[in-house]
């Protein structure tokens, strides 16, 4: 692996004199690794089981989230593949927290959120945690939230026999009956995608960073009820967010619909662990 390292620190660097090469924490999916030369640190991760195309999709989602410079996110130095390995190079981000922090967090997310596209959905291919996540480009939010989030991972659940029987049927039903609930005119807001306390950090100064996104264009509301699910956001930021870009007054009756598609997604790459949420959400929306 050093040598692989070694090997990317010389398309950054000059004859690079390496000072360190520790491994990190690069989530479930990544290998990660904190290097550091005379001249710079850097994060570096790489992924033997995926395509390039992978990291590819993080490090566009990183540089269209900084070209808004409205939240921070590391600046990646370079994408490139060593033995048919993908490898990206991104800034090392390090800092502590200070109570502004998350105030801040939530104000600046809001404020990307304001950023908004020209169509709902993205225009390629992405992934959400290890899975691909098949994405086109709409006029409105109902029809690809729908077809392309919860049906995408119906399907999914359905051919590897995690969706059958009550929970196919209600969730089947559900898709048929969702525009009672899911707008199809939104803000076509520029999301991170994958929000949950594990993808943000702090860096320098306490400013808050965000990391490791799927981004796409959609309701801002499908991203703040993310937030809700596994926790890692504390008052402080919902109230600032809120005070930038507040909620609609509907927010709480859709909030679990939009929770529904990231614990689909945990399903189909977790297992049944995640089943019995899924169908207290079906069984609060849809009859047999």
């Amino acid at each position: 692996m050093k040598r692989r390292i070694m090997q990317a620190l010389r398309q950054l660097e000059q004859n690079p004199k390496l000072r360190s090469i520790q491994s990190v924490s690069g989530g479930d999916i990544n290998e990660a690794f904190f290097v550091e030369t005379d001249l710079q640190q850097y994060f570096v991760k790489l992924n033997k089981k995926q395509p390039i195309d992978f990291l590819r999709f993080e490090m566009d989602g990183l540089r269209k989230i900084s070209e808004t410079q409205t939240i921070a996110c590391p600046h990646v130095y370079a994408l490139m593949e060593i033995d048919d390995i993908p490898l990206l190079v991104m800034e090392w981000i390090e800092g502590r927290k200070t109570k502004d922090t998350e105030t801040q967090l939530g104000e600046n997310l809001a404020a990307l959120h304001l950023h908004e596209g020209i169509h709902f959905g993205y225009e390629k291919q992405g992934y959400i945690g290890g899975l691909k996540q098949e994405n086109a480009l709409y006029d409105d939010w109902l029809t690809y939230y729908r077809d392309f989030r919860l049906k995408g991972q119906l399907e999914r659940g359905r051919a590897e026999g995690r969706i059958a029987n009550d929970r196919e049927r209600r969730l089947e039903k559900l898709l048929e009956q969702l525009e009672r609930w899911i707008p199809s005119h939104p803000k076509k807001s520029i999301l991170h995608g994958d929000l949950w306390g594990g993808n943000w950090m702090t860096g320098p100064e306490g400013t808050p960073f965000i990391i490791d996104p799927s981004v796409l264009y959609g309701d801002h509301e499908f991203e703040l009820a993310f937030t809700e699910l596994f926790g890692g956001f504390n008052d402080d930021f919902y109230q600032s967010y809120t005070s930038v870009f507040p909620l609609s007054d509907t927010y709480e009756e859709r909030k679990e619909l939009y929770q529904l598609y990231y614990l689909l997604v945990h399903l189909n790459l977790f297992g049944e662990s995640y089943g019995s949420p899924i169908d207290q959400i079906l069984k609060k929306y849809v009859s047999l």
